[in-house]
């Protein structure tokens, strides 16, 4: 059974790379794509993807509220993975807010998305300093 995902970031260029990259993985599908946070609560409650990959800087940020992303993740079962290029403090605190299991840099998703995924799809909520910065969720 595939793991399924929605792709959720303004930039087309990074949904492609993210797209691509999760073909690679058998496990893993692509079940939509999102280009912000008002389409993401629309989508995501329609297709209730395992994972969600988000970006954590939108155009839309203002539009939805973190307590609005975390009763979608509750609603749908969906759990987040955030990304971003900032790996500052108001960033991590984003991403907590938001109910995000893990925070990784855009710079490294190529060796982090994946295993990340599969840790989110089976429940991970700890910390492990090997893969990006973990957030448990609330």
């Amino acid at each position: 059974m595939s793991i399924t995902v929605l792709v959720v970031d303004d930039t087309e260029v990074i949904r492609k790379a993210i797209r691509n990259l999760l073909k690679q993985d058998p496990q893993i599908r692509v079940v939509g794509e999102t280009v912000n946070y008002t389409d993401t609560m629309q989508i995501a409650g329609e297709l209730k993807p395992q994972v969600i990959v988000m970006d954590m800087h939108m155009p839309d940020g203002t539009t939805v509220t973190p307590q609005q992303i975390k009763s979608l993740l509750s609603a749908s079962g969906s759990r987040l993975v955030a990304t971003s290029v900032w790996n500052d403090q108001d960033t991590k605190v984003l991403a907590d807010s938001f109910g995000a299991v893990r925070l990784l840099g855009k710079l490294s998703l190529c060796a982090e998305l994946i295993p990340a995924i599969k840790q989110c799809a089976n429940g991970y909520q700890g910390k492990d300093s090997r893969h990006g910065d973990v957030l448990k969720a609330n």
